[in-house]
């Protein structure tokens, strides 16, 4: 399951950033296939994490899909990370572990029903 969009991440992030991180061939357009890599890798990221939950697209945590822009973000700056953008990549690998273990929720879906567990 993925749990971000393009359209999320320039929301978040800028058009701009997201030209910048993914245009390999110079050609000012953002490279959907290193997008969508990155995106693909910060979900694969998220299921490790995430495996004793139900999701469907009308149940996802809205919970979830700031945590997945932040991994896909992280991922997308390869060697350079910032400061910033390495501290929320690692407060949202925190808070994955934290509802790994039970410890936090994940909180509702879009439509304020509780997100199921696997348990």
């Amino acid at each position: 399951m993925l749990y971000c969009s393009k359209q999320g991440l320039i929301d978040r992030f800028s058009e701009d950033e997201l030209i910048q991180l993914t245009d390999r061939n110079s050609l000012g357009i953002i490279n959907d296939e290193v997008l969508n890599r990155a995106i693909e890798d910060a979900s694969s990221e998220m299921d490790a994490y995430l495996s004793r939950f139900t999701f469907t697209a009308d149940t996802l945590a809205k919970s979830l899909e700031p945590l997945a822009c932040n991994i896909a973000r992280y991922n997308l700056y390869d060697e350079a990370p910032t400061d910033l953008i390495t501290k929320r990549y690692e407060d949202a690998v925190k808070f994955l572990k934290a509802v790994n273990k039970g410890e936090i929720t994940l909180g509702t879906t879009e439509e304020d029903t509780e997100v199921a567990t696997n348990d």
